[in-house]
C-alpha cells in the first residue's frame, strides 16, 4: 500500500462555517470511521472581534449514531482546549483567523465535534475530519 498522506487518508465534512448559539452551540455531522483506525479534526476559525468570545469544543463518540457520548480524555490526541478558541486579543493569526486540530484514537465507529460559543458574535467555525490509517488502501476518493 502507498503510504503517502493522499493515499492513506480521506477528508470528510463535519461543519460549515457557522456560528453556534450562545451556550447551546452546534454539533457537527457524525463521521463514520468504518475502515479507518483514526480521525484528525481540523478546526478553522474566521474573523473574531469580541475579545471575550470563547469557543469550547467537545468530542462525541458512539457505536450507533443515536447514542453519542463524551469521549474519554485518553482517546483524544492533543487537546480540545488548545483546539478551541480562548478569550484574548484579536489579531490575524492570534485568536483571529486561526486553525486548530485535535485527534481521536478510540474504538467507537462514530465520532464528531461540537462547538459551543460564549458570545452570539463569536467566530465562524468550520470543521473537517481527516480519516487516516485505513484498514486497506489506497483510499478511494471518488
Amino acid at each position: 500500500m502507498k503510504t503517502d498522506l493522499h493515499n492513506s487518508s480521506k477528508a470528510a465534512f463535519v461543519m460549515n462555517a457557522a456560528c453556534g448559539t450562545t451556550g447551546t452551540g452546534v454539533t457537527g455531522e457524525i463521521i463514520d470511521r468504518k475502515g479507518f483506525h483514526g480521525v484528525e479534526f481540523a478546526v478553522n476559525y474566521g474573523a473574531v472581534t469580541a475579545t471575550a468570545a470563547t469557543i469550547t469544543l467537545s468530542m462525541l463518540e458512539g457505536d450507533t449514531t443515536g447514542a453519542m457520548t463524551t469521549v474519554a480524555s485518553t482517546d483524544i490526541l492533543g487537546s480540545l482546549t488548545e483546539a478551541g478558541l480562548a478569550a484574548g486579543a484579536r489579531t490575524d493569526g492570534v485568536g483571529d483567523k486561526i486553525a486548530g486540530q485535535v485527534g481521536y484514537k478510540g474504538r467507537k465507529r462514530y465520532v464528531t465535534l461540537k462547538e459551543v460559543p460564549t458570545a452570539t458574535a463569536g467566530a465562524l467555525v468550520g470543521i473537517t475530519a481527516l480519516l487516516h490509517t485505513p484498514e486497506a488502501g489506497p483510499v478511494d476518493h471518488s
